[in-house]
C-alpha cells in the first residue's frame, strides 16, 4: 500500500522505499515461491492417494460348449452396467535417501533466496539514499544558479549604468550581457537535471516529493577501520552467504544424483469393489497390500552423468563464493577510500567557498576604484557559484559514501538504520507452508 505522506526526510524516504518499491516487492515474491520448494520436498514422505471409478453399458451374448457332457451348448445374453470404485496408496519407504536430500537442499535455497533478498533490500535503500541526496543536491544547484542570475542582472544593471556616465565602455556591457546569457542557460541546464532527479526520485521512493530537509552520514554504523570492514563484510555480506547457501544446494544436489543408484522400496495397498463385471458375477470385493523393490543395474548411463554434472556444479558454486568474497572485498576498499576522498574533499571545498567570498567582494571594492574591470568581477562572481556548487556535491557526496560504505561491509538495512517500519519476516510464509498437506489458498506471508 502507498503512502500519501511525503518523503521529507532521509529517514522517510527509506522507509517509503522499504515499503512500496516494486523491485524489493518482487523480490519478496519470489521468497515466496521458493518457501514452496521444502513442501514439495517433503511430499516425498507422504503416501500418494487415487480413486478410481469407472461406469458404463455393456451387452453381453456368447454360447460355450460343455467338454464334459458332450454335445452341450449354454447361451448367455444380456445387458450389463458395469462399474467399479477402487482406492490406491502408495508410500515410498526407501530411495536412497533422496527426499531427505531433496529436502535439506530447498531449505538450502530458501536460505540463498532470504540472502538474495538482502541484498536487493541494500540496493534499494542505497538506491533511495542516492535518489534523495541527489534531488537535495540538484534542488540547490539550480537554487545557486537562479541568485546567480538575479545578481548577474543587478551587475548588468549597474554596468549600463556606469557606461551612461562614462566610466566603463560598451565592451563592459557586452561582457555582462554574455555571462547573464549563460548564466540562464545554466539555470536550463539545473532545471533539465532537477526534473530527472525528480523522476528518479518518484520511481525509487514511489511518491512525489515535497521540501526535502537535509541528510546526515551514517558513519557510525560501519566498523571503525578497513581491516575490520573487510572482515565484517567477507564474512556476513549476504552477497558471501548467498553464494554459501548455493554451494550447500549444490552438495545436496550430488546426494540426490547418486540416490538413483539405490534400491526403491515401496509398499502399495488397494482396495476395490466391482459390480456386474460378468452376467453371472453381480459384485466383487479386491483388497491387497503389495511390497514393491527396485533395484537399479543400468539404466543407459543417464543418471552417471546427472552425478558428474552435479559435482561440476558444486565446483562452480565454490568459485562464485570465492568471487563473492573477492568482490566483497573489492567494494569495501573503494567504498572506504571514496569515504576518506568526500571527507576531504568537504574541508576543500569549504576552505574554496570562504575564499572565493573574499576574493569577490574584494574584487568588487577595487573594480569601484577603477583596479579591476568589469570581467573580473563576473569572473569572480562565477568562481563563487562554482565553488558554492562543489560544496553542495561534496556534501551530497559525503552522505552518500557513508551509505555505500555501509553497504558494502552489508549492514544497510532498516534494524542497522533504526528506521520506523515493521520489517519483513520471510520467515512468516516459510511456516505457513512448510507442513502444508493439501489447500490452494496463497497466505499472505507478512
Amino acid at each position: 500500500m502507498f503512502l500519501s505522506a511525503h518523503a521529507d526526510t532521509l529517514d522517510g524516504a527509506l522507509v517509503l522505499a522499504y515499503q512500496n518499491n516494486p523491485t524489493l516487492n518482487s523480490q519478496r515474491a519470489s521468497v515466496r515461491a521458493t518457501d514452496e520448494g521444502v513442501p514439495q520436498a517433503l511430499s516425498g514422505y507422504r503416501p500418494r492417494v487415487t480413486f478410481n471409478g469407472t461406469v458404463g453399458s455393456q451387452y453381453t451374448d456368447s454360447t460355450t460348449r460343455s467338454a464334459t457332457l458332450g454335445a452341450t451348448y449354454t447361451q448367455l445374453s444380456g445387458n450389463m452396467t458395469p462399474s467399479s470404485l477402487g482406492v490406491t496408496a502408495t508410500q515410498t519407504l526407501y530411495n536412497g535417501f533422496q527426499t531427505a536430500n531433496r529436502t535439506r537442499q530447498a531449505e538450502s535455497q530458501v536460505q540463498a533466496a532470504r540472502e538474495t533478498l538482502r541484498v536487493t533490500e541494500q540496493a534499494v535503500l542505497l538506491s533511495a539514499v542516492t535518489a534523495y541526496m541527489n534531488l537535495l543536491r540538484d534542488t540547490a544547484i539550480l537554487d545557486l544558479q537562479r541568485r546567480n542570475v538575479e545578481v548577474l542582472q543587478e551587475q548588468l544593471r549597474q554596468t549600463r549604468d556606469r557606461f551612461n556616465v562614462g566610466e566603463v565602455t560598451r565592451t563592459d556591457v557586452a561582457q555582462s550581457e554574455s555571462r547573464l546569457a549563460a548564466g540562464r542557460s545554466q539555470v536550463l541546464s539545473a532545471e533539465a537535471i532537477y526534473k530527472a532527479s525528480v523522476a528518479t526520485y518518484r520511481q525509487v521512493i514511489g511518491v512525489e516529493p515535497g521540501k526535502l530537509a537535509a541528510g546526515s552520514p551514517v558513519d557510525r554504523f560501519s566498523p571503525r577501520d578497513l581491516t575490520s570492514s573487510i572482515g565484517v563484510a567477507t564474512a556476513t555480506h549476504p552477497q558471501v552467504t548467498t553464494a554459501e547457501y548455493n554451494l550447500d544446494a549444490a552438495l545436496q544436489q550430488v546426494k540426490v544424483a547418486e540416490g538413483a543408484l539405490y534400491p526403491t522400496l515401496s509398499v502399495q495397498g488397494n482396495v476395490q469393489q466391482a459390480y456386474e463385471s460378468s452376467l453371472l458375477q453381480l459384485r466383487t470385493f479386491n483388497a491387497s497390500v503389495i511390497g514393491q523393490l527396485t533395484v537399479p543395474i543400468y539404466q543407459g548411463g543417464a543418471e552417471y552423468s546427472l552425478i558428474r554434472q552435479a559435482k561440476e556444479t558444486m565446483g562452480q558454486r565454490r568459485l562464485d563464493l570465492d568471487t563473492a568474497r573477492d568482490q566483497v572485498r573489492q567494494n569495501v576498499v573503494q567504498s572506504w577510500g571514496q569515504l576518506d576522498a568526500a571527507k576531504a574533499n568537504i574541508e576543500a571545498t569549504q576552505a574554496q567557498v570562504q575564499a572565493s567570498e573574499i576574493a569577490l567582494n574584494g574584487v568588487r571594492e577595487e573594480a569601484r576604484v577603477g583596479q579591476r574591470t568589469t570581467l573580473d568581477v563576473l569572473n569572480a562572481q562565477q568562481e563563487l557559484v562554482n565553488a558554492r556548487v562543489s560544496l553542495v556535491s561534496a556534501q551530497r557526496d559525503r552522505v552518500v559514501a557513508s551509505f555505500t560504505l555501509l553497504s558494502a561491509v552489508g549492514r544497510l538495512s532498516p534494524q542497522i538504520l533504526g528506521l520506523r517500519v515493521p520489517t519483513y519476516d520471510s520467515g512468516v510464509h516459510y511456516h505457513q507452508v512448510r507442513d502444508t498437506w493439501a489447500g490452494v489458498r496463497t497466505p499472505d506471508g507478512r
